[in-house]
């Protein structure tokens, strides 16, 4: 067994803790304390994020999507993958240093996704770009916790209350979606969706591009008209 490698550490913003970048031959995790955030063996559910999202606003002119968080960039890869030409994907990522990780040792699992014309990177607080964004997205994805909790970060618990998924809401355009992806089920965050005026679907999907693996959780919850 090949051991691994500690490629880099990065501190999370706020006190969140520090992420830690390893390497085991072509295979890459991310992890935050004892807890692995990514890893690169693992993307089917993260990919899925991307797909199910694209396929509920398939007939929106110009589609813009909203990505909070880079992690390995499979969500992000994804959706290129759907996307039409004319399209706009925003990713807000708040650790720097991942970035860095994207276009540095990680750069072969990237594949150059960072370089296509439609991406826009911002570093920073992907709750800041959507409570400054009214009507700017046609989707916005979420995969910056292990679910509707702030575990990488406190104040990301901010975006999973009735306030914060109001604020997507306004953030969306007619008939968008707010996508947002968790290691596992969670039926409070599911009422506070429909409480926020949102209406919902909780899909189950598998961790592996094989079909295998743990089974993760996506909400697909859409801005029915204005």
């Amino acid at each position: 067994m090949i051991p691994w490698t500690h490629i880099d550490t990065a501190i999370m913003p706020d006190g969140g803790g520090e992420l830690r970048l390893k390497q085991r031959g072509s295979e890459f995790s991310i992890m935050l304390g004892t807890i692995e955030l990514m890893n690169s063996r693992l993307s089917g559910s993260e990919e899925q994020l991307a797909r199910l999202s694209y396929a509920r606003i398939r007939n929106h002119p110009r589609p813009h999507m909203l990505i909070g968080g880079l992690g390995m960039g499979f969500t992000l890869r994804a959706a290129l993958a759907e996307l039409p030409a004319d399209a706009r994907v925003t990713v807000g990522e708040l650790v720097p240093a991942v970035v860095g990780w994207a276009r540095g040792p990680m750069a072969e699992v990237f594949g150059g996704c960072l370089d296509d014309p439609r991406v826009t990177i911002r570093e920073g607080d992907v709750g800041r770009l959507i409570q400054s964004a009214p009507s700017a997205y046609d989707a916005i994805l979420l995969d910056v916790d292990n679910g509707p909790e702030g575990l990488t970060r406190k104040a990301n618990d901010d975006l999973y209350t009735v306030a914060g998924l109001r604020a997507a809401r306004r953030a969306l355009r007619p008939n968008g979606v707010l996508s947002v992806w968790s290691s596992a089920p969670d039926a409070g965050f599911t009422r506070r969706l429909r409480d926020a005026g949102f209406a919902v679907e909780e899909l189950k999907v598998r961790a592996s591009t094989r079909g295998g693996g743990a089974r993760h959780v996506i909400w697909m919850a859409t801005k029915n008209g204005k």
